[in-house]
């Protein structure tokens, strides 16, 4: 899911010194006046011990992949009397070099906790050795819940909370716990919005795959919107709006030509021949006969093929050219009787007309003089239509003022936000149009 990836281990443990030679302990002679022991200094190795761990002689048995040697004399300088806490560190670091020749992340992890438990690390080393950890339990041993741990303890070792939380959040859902990674990732995307920044695609994604394995279609929902507000393709418009008309409660039948209309517009790569089919057909049926005829065009520019919605397609073709044609004459012979009825609607659908015929200043005026008369039947439609016409015009700003304001749980603000977002977000690029 992410494309972040972890730096290698044998890089990071080269970083701190593994393949260094250790101190070794001085053999200033001891007066013969002096009874004390003398302590050893701290931070050396006894040269007896250094004789078995001599960088310049285990790098060969390395090399050789001679491990059964190598593990002998780690055994042997082990076995010598009095270890000091500094030669265990340097023996769980050779141990560790060993582990990870041989590939055993089991045993690497575990001299890696021994090493960092050890308090012969310098703070950037311990971080370096746990973020290896981390890194061992999430990607080489899928052990999430110690991955889980080991991310935690960097954050609390360094302070930096952010470097690996995107990892710490698919831990959780790789462990199934998808209750927190939906609540995390929630989080993540509310406290992103209120910075003003742009939530991580990878954020956004995961959230869609927590709802896939929840099912819960209204997050999966949520998760499109959000990667089409930020992030959109046609791909990602196309889903949404698809999604749009399944969502509990929407109105199919008033709604349908306004959905269609905006995939036109946002994802137009996507429209097939249907999508046009559909398009024209609610356009006749609403009297948007200059519409019509243009999505008729659009989706079949070389004629009616054969099959068995030729007959359908062509009546619907015939209706959309008549009256696209009569519009041309006759159009503003319309205007008159539209502004003396009662009921505004005409002379929104009327604007619209006009709109599509690309008269846009024309078309919005009488758009908003019908809104203003009154709609007595779904007003808020009417606002709506107003909005995205404004959109198509190019006067986004009063468009957005027109479309926030469109309440209603039958998919109507949905698509007034869906429309805000073309208008605002981010456009899809050339590539991903075509």
């Amino acid at each position: 899911m992410s494309h972040i990836r972890f730096a290698r281990i044998s890089l990071l443990l080269a970083a701190v010194g593994l393949n260094a030679a250790p101190a070794i302990m001085g053999l200033a002679p001891v007066q013969a006046a002096e009874e004390k022991k003398v302590e050893p200094p701290k931070d050396t190795v006894r040269p007896e011990i250094y004789k078995l761990i001599d960088p310049a002689q285990i790098k060969p048995l390395l090399d050789a992949k001679n491990y059964a040697e190598f593990q002998s004399r780690i055994d042997q300088a082990a076995a010598m009397p009095n270890i000091t806490s500094y030669e265990d560190f340097i023996l769980h670091r050779m141990r560790l070099q060993l582990a990870q020749a041989q590939g055993n992340d089991e045993a690497s992890v575990k001299e890696l906790q021994a090493i960092i438990d050890s308090g012969h690390l310098k703070p950037e080393e311990k971080a370096r050795f746990i973020e290896a950890t981390a890194n061992i339990y999430y990607s080489s041993l899928k052990n999430f819940d110690q991955a889980i741990v080991w991310f935690d303890k960097y954050a609390a070792e360094t302070g930096d909370k952010a470097k690996f939380h995107p990892f710490l959040l698919r831990a959780y859902f790789l462990k199934n716990d998808f209750a927190t990674t939906k609540t995390e990732v929630l989080k993540d995307i509310e406290a992103a919005k209120a910075a003003n920044a742009t939530p991580p695609k990878d954020t956004l994604l995961l959230l869609g795959n927590v709802a896939i394995k929840t099912k819960e279609n209204d997050l999966y929902l949520q998760a499109v919107e959000e990667l089409t507000r930020y992030y959109p393709t046609e791909d990602y418009w196309n889903d949404l709006l698809n999604r749009t008309r399944g969502k509990k409660g929407y109105a199919a039948q008033r709604l349908d030509l306004d959905v269609v209309r905006i995939k036109a517009v946002a994802a137009p790569g996507k429209m097939e021949p249907e999508d046009y089919a559909e398009q024209a057909e609610l356009a006749v049926l609403g009297g948007f006969f200059t519409e019509a005829k243009i999505a008729m065009d659009k989706g079949y520019p070389n004629g009616i093929p054969a099959g068995k919605d030729k007959a359908a397609l062509e009546k619907i073709k015939a209706s959309a050219n008549k009256g696209a044609a009569d519009d041309a004459k006759n159009i503003d012979s319309g205007i008159p009787a539209a502004q003396k009825s009662k009921d505004g609607v005409g002379l929104v659908n009327l604007g619209y007309n006009y709109v599509t015929l690309g008269q846009f200043d024309k078309g919005i005026d009488l758009m908003k003089q019908g809104i203003a008369k009154g709609v007595s039947k779904n007003p808020e439609d009417a606002k709506l239509r107003l909005g995205y016409a404004l959109v198509m015009a190019g006067k986004k700003d009063e468009a957005v003022e027109v479309l926030k304001t469109i309440t209603g749980n039958d998919g109507r603000s949905d698509l007034a936000r869906y429309w805000i977002m073309y208008a605002t977000g981010p456009k899809v690029a050339a590539a991903e149009a075509k």
